[in-house]
C-alpha cells in the first residue's frame, strides 16, 4: 500500500465554513467525494442520432456521492461537512452551486478540470439517458488533504461515496477505513469494483452499501434472491463489515447486520427520475443513525428518502416533507 502522511496540511487548501463552524466544531458527518462533479439534467421530446436534440428545462445541480450525501444530511437538520477536490472553472462553479446552498464545507484544488455529468430525460419514452465522463487525474499530492481531514477527526461518522479520480491508487478508500478505525470513526463507503473489494479483504468498515450490480460484481456471478442475503451476510460473517445495505431498485433493498438480513420491499411512489435515489438513502440512513434511530428504523428511513428522490425531477435530492410522509405511511 502507499504511504500516507497524516501530518501534513498543505498550504493551498481552501476552506469554506459557515458560523457556526469557526468555533473547531466537528460535524457529525464527515463526507468525502475525490471525483465530484457538475450535474446538468434536461429534457427533450426525443433523442435521435445525428440530429439536434433541442433541450428543455435545464437546472445545475452539484454532484457527486458524498457531495449528495452532505445535501441530503443538511436538508434532514444533521450537522454535516462535505471534503471535496476540485479545480478549474467548473470546480469554481461547483463551489458556487454549494455556496448557494450553504453546505459547511472544504474544497481542495486540483490540476485538472472537474467533470460535468449530463442526463437528459426523453419526454416520449420517459428513458433517462446519462452521461458520465471519467473525471480529469489528480495527484498523490492532491488526494493528501482528504487523508488529513479523516486524520484530524475527533468523532463521528466518515462517508466516503463515489468513484476515484483517475490517478488514485486503488487503495485509497482502504487507507481512509484504516485511518478512520484508528481514531474509532464509523467509515461508511459508497463505491464499486475494486476500490469496494480492496475495502472488504483489507479493512473491517463499519457500513458498504452496493446496489444489486455492484454486490454481484464483487462476487463474480449474478445472484438470485437467496444468493444476493447470502453474499450480503457473509460479508457481515467475516467482518468486513458492520452493516451491508444492498439497494435492488424496484426491488426494494436489504439491510445485513450481526441480526441477520432484513428485506423490505420498495416504497412505491411515481417515479420522475432514478438519478439520486441511492445517495438520497444513504445519506438519510446515516443522519438516523446519527439520531440514535435503530438500525431497522434507520434503514427504513433510507428507503423512504430514496423513493422522494425518485419522486423529483431531474438531479434534484429528496425533499424533507416528502422523507417523513413516506417514511410514516409505510411504518403504519
Amino acid at each position: 500500500m502507499t504511504e500516507v502522511n497524516v501530518d501534513t496540511v498543505p498550504q493551498h487548501q481552501t476552506i469554506q465554513f459557515e458560523a457556526k463552524w469557526r468555533n473547531n466544531f466537528m460535524a457529525h458527518v464527515l463526507t468525502l467525494t475525490l471525483n465530484p462533479t457538475v450535474d446538468v439534467a434536461s429534457e427533450a421530446e426525443a433523442v435521435r442520432p445525428t440530429r439536434k436534440t433541442r433541450l428543455s428545462s435545464t437546472r445545475y445541480d452539484p454532484g457527486g456521492g458524498g457531495i449528495n450525501v452532505a445535501r441530503v444530511v443538511k436538508a434532514l437538520g444533521g450537522d454535516v461537512e462535505a471534503i471535496y477536490l476540485c479545480g478549474g472553472e467548473m470546480g469554481a462553479f461547483l463551489d458556487r452551486l454549494l455556496e448557494e446552498e450553504k453546505l459547511p464545507r472544504r474544497s481542495y484544488p486540483t490540476s485538472g478540470q472537474t467533470r460535468i455529468a449530463f442526463m437528459v430525460r426523453e419526454q416520449t419514452t420517459g428513458l433517462e439517458y446519462r452521461f458520465i465522463p471519467q473525471g480529469s487525474p489528480v495527484r498523490p499530492e492532491e488526494l493528501q488533504p482528504c487523508f488529513n481531514a479523516i486524520a484530524s477527526q475527533k468523532s463521528g461518522y466518515i462517508v466516503a461515496s463515489g468513484s476515484l479520480p483517475p490517478g488514485a491508487s486503488a487503495d485509497s478508500f482502504a487507507h481512509m477505513a484504516e485511518l478512520a478505525h484508528a481514531r474509532g470513526l464509523k467509515f461508511v463507503l459508497d463505491t464499486s469494483g475494486l476500490p469496494l473489494s480492496i475495502v472488504l479483504r483489507d479493512s473491517s468498515v463499519f457500513m458498504v452499501k452496493p446496489s444489486r450490480g455492484e454486490l454481484e460484481q464483487l462476487v463474480g456471478r449474478k445472484l438470485d434472491e437467496r444468493g444476493l442475503e447470502q453474499a450480503a451476510a457473509d460479508i457481515v460473517a467475516r467482518g468486513a463489515a458492520k452493516f451491508v445495505a444492498c439497494t435492488l431498485g424496484a426491488d426494494g433493498a436489504l439491510l445485513a447486520s450481526s441480526d441477520g438480513v432484513l428485506r423490505l420491499p420498495a416504497v412505491h411512489v411515481r417515479v420522475r427520475s432514478a438519478v439520486g435515489a441511492g445517495d438520497s438513502f444513504l445519506g438519510a440512513m446515516v443522519w438516523a443513525l446519527v439520531e440514535g434511530y435503530a438500525p431497522d428504523e434507520a434503514f427504513r428511513l433510507g428507503m423512504a428518502a430514496g423513493a422522494a428522490a425518485a419522486m423529483t425531477p431531474g438531479t434534484q435530492i429528496c425533499r424533507k416533507t416528502d422523507v417523513f410522509a413516506l417514511f410514516e405511511r409505510n411504518r403504519a
